[in-house]
């Protein structure tokens, strides 16, 4: 039975890459050895889109207030994309320090996946 999925992104600076999901994007990861950190990620869900050319495919973040994670985005110095508006949702796109990017959208879809309340955090 399938548990999960694993996401690789193909990075020109994997270094500068990994420390930009860690610092700004705030994801825990493990490291797998020898530096090789594999990040945890929110829960996600997968969509299977027609095209002519399947070879490429993309990592979406999803939010729910796209105007406040892009401010807070720039506040730490990341420009993000203009923001496109689709009957799905509104998205940009993140760009990664080795070259690549990521999206970022608000959906208008329904959700495939069970949201659940994240309990603040406290320091102890």
């Amino acid at each position: 039975m399938v548990f999960g999925a694993h996401i690789v992104i193909y990075s020109k600076d994997a270094s500068a890459d990994r420390a930009f999901l860690r610092e700004t994007l705030g994801l825990s990861s493990v490291d797998a050895g020898h530096g090789w950190l594999i990040f945890a990620l929110p829960p996600a869900e997968v969509a299977v889109h027609p095209a002519e050319d399947p070879d490429g495919h993309h990592l979406y973040f999803l939010c729910d207030d796209l105007n406040s994670e892009i401010a807070e985005l720039a506040a730490k110095g990341v420009q993000c994309s203009e923001v496109q508006e689709a009957r799905w949702g509104a998205v940009t796109r993140i760009p990664l320090p080795g070259g690549g990017e990521v999206g970022l959208y608000q959906p208008r879809h329904p959700l495939a996946l069970e949201r659940k309340l994240q309990e603040p955090q406290t320091d102890s």
